[in-house]
């Protein structure tokens, strides 16, 4: 059969999130914690638009600095530098531990993630990448290729050298202990033998997220980042850990990776960064800076170290460190899971509840029905017609899981008001 004629709205639009359409509804305005369409109707947004702007949807401040920076500088030539971005570098640089004190200012993860596998390639003279096999890194160039789970089929050839390593999924172990759980030690071993087997001697860098977002919000076991470290360490590989959406007090934790004691060669941000604004970056040590300088390291895009994203980015470090917000997410990530929790003792069809801070996953099972995927978008669309955006991860296998992320300027009410709209979708989508 033909597919179907697109709605009006859609007539001149590509459509570019794989067999998934668009969210129902047009977009009018946001504050807050809250979307308003076209139509009026009011959504409470759990994802943080696209689990980006932790300080909710037009924040005073950062209003108050995009229209001041705008009409003082706004963009400039690459090469130029400005005192939003120096300003900017330095501060990041102050909120990690040494030796990270290198900053390169981006704007998609995406981005950051090319810059930082193309420095890796460059200092470490290699060119094979490990990334988890659910992983999400970006749909350009080398981010796409060390991402697998989506978009890899139909599209050629990926690049010689990338290789997957098993997810340490403690909800859906693949290999178990004595006492049937994650065996995680085992299977990183085992996966290191099989790259290792495929290499050709030329291992450069693994890339991971602290907590795989995309790939189903799968927390790493206390411990997994400093063995997978030492793995790259013994091979002369570099760590590059994505912070795209764990960076900046979303977990609870300023960064991620700081609860394992393990600093990364190199850091990826984004998302968070910008609060909604395009920004991201990458930062180093000064050993891997000057070596990657001295072989010529080029990464020259137009919008690289642009002074209006950074004063942005300024206006972000100001108010999470004023207000406290990575207390302020741990806070509300244990209201947060602990409504969920609650939600599980009546709703059988919730398997698990996991996550740190303010970025939660809950996995529903298919009770019954055989198909998680279908019972997870009708909750979800359940959830959109009573006034709760949630994101799902609505890729094959994996519609049962979903990723909440609200604001970390959310209030304890939208909090419960979140969790009493999923239980009233629950019940209407399982009785």
């Amino acid at each position: 059969m033909p597919e179907p004629t697109p709605p009006d709205r859609e007539r001149h639009l590509i459509r570019y999130s794989g067999r998934g359409g668009f969210s129902p509804g047009i977009a009018d305005r946001a504050t807050g914690s809250t979307v308003i369409t076209e139509d009026g109707r009011e959504l409470l947004d759990f994802t943080s638009g696209q689990m980006s702007a932790i300080l909710g949807h037009g924040h005073p401040e950062i209003v108050a600095t995009v229209r001041e920076q705008v009409g003082r500088l706004d963009h400039l030539y690459s090469g130029m530098l400005s005192r939003p971005v120096l300003d900017l570098a330095r501060r990041l640089a102050e909120t990690l531990p040494a030796p990270l004190e290198k900053a390169m200012l981006l704007t998609t993860g995406a981005e950051s993630n090319e810059a930082a596998l193309r420095m890796a390639k460059l200092v470490t003279g290699r060119h094979e990448i490990v990334s988890f096999a659910r992983s999400w890194h970006g749909m350009t160039g080398a981010a796409a290729n060390a991402t697998y789970v989506a978009g890899r089929t139909g599209y050629g050839p990926a690049a010689p050298g990338n290789f997957a390593l098993p997810v340490p999924d403690r909800f859906r172990p693949d290999l178990v202990d004595a006492d049937g759980e994650l065996d995680w030690r085992r299977q990183l071993d085992l996966g290191f033998d099989l790259i290792d087997a495929q290499s050709v001697g030329s291992l450069a860098a693994c890339l991971v997220e602290p907590i795989l977002s995309s790939g189903g919000v799968v927390d790493l076991p206390p411990g997994y980042l400093a063995a997978l470290r030492d793995k790259c360490h013994e091979r002369g590989m570099l760590l590059i850990v994505d912070e795209a959406q764990t960076g900046l007090c979303r977990t609870g934790d300023w960064y991620a990776f700081q609860r394992d004691g393990v600093i990364p060669d190199i850091l990826t941000l984004s998302k968070t960064l910008g609060a909604g604004l395009p920004l991201a970056a990458v930062l180093t040590s000064d050993a891997i800076e000057q070596e990657a300088h001295d072989r010529g390291f080029l990464f020259f895009t137009t919008h690289v170290n642009d002074p209006l994203p950074a004063a942005v980015g300024n206006t972000v470090l100001d108010v999470l460190i004023r207000d406290r917000l990575d207390e302020r997410a741990r806070e509300l990530g244990d209201r947060l899971q602990g409504g969920l929790l609650e939600l599980a003792e009546r709703h059988k069809v919730i398997g698990d509840v996991r996550g740190r801070g303010l970025l939660v996953g809950l996995e529903l099972v298919d009770g019954g029905s055989g198909d998680a995927d279908a019972l997870g978008a009708a909750v979800t669309r359940r959830c959109a017609d009573l006034g709760l955006h949630m994101n799902i991860v609505q890729l094959p296998g994996m519609g049962g899981i979903f990723r909440i992320a609200p604001p970390l300027t959310a209030s304890d009410a939208e909090i419960d008001r979140g969790v009493a709209i999923l239980d009233e979708a629950l019940t209407a989508e399982t009785s």
